[in-house]
């Protein structure tokens, strides 16, 4: 059985902590039982991706969507969506002590899979695939 929730935040740092927390939650109550390890990974993604969506959507865009599917197999389909047509770029991380331009390479590390959907007009999902 598949099981879904999306749910939109207004775009706001504030709202990463609230993406993390709700996909918990929703894991949670959806008696999720794959490896603790596997939960960790999923949460530090939606919290990449959200805060990506807040650092660099549109400054006209007032919310941002979040998605997290699992998966007959237990494992977890995640999505955030934003009205920005850009793609996302892995940039070169800067220096260490930079805690800036490192999102997209734990996501590349972590998730056994991710992507970016087009939206035509209205924008792009940045997906994520972590596998229990």
């Amino acid at each position: 059985m598949l099981r879904r929730s999306a749910f939109r935040l207004p775009r706001h740092p504030a709202s990463v902590g609230l993406a993390r927390l709700r996909v918990r939650d929703h894991l949670a109550v959806w008696g999720h039982t794959g490896p603790a390890e596997a939960l960790d990974t999923a949460i530090l993604l939606v919290s990449e991706l959200a805060t990506n969506a807040v650092r660099h959507g549109p400054v006209r865009e007032r919310e941002f969507e979040v998605a997290v599917t699992v998966l007959a197999d237990g494992s977890c389909f995640i999505e955030v969506s934003d009205a920005s047509s850009a793609e996302p770029e892995m940039k070169a991380p800067c220096p260490a002590d930079d805690e800036n331009g490192r999102g997209l390479h734990l996501v590349e590390a972590l998730a056994e899979a991710w992507g970016v959907w087009h939206r035509g007009r209205h924008g792009k999902t940045v997906w994520a695939l972590v596998r229990s």
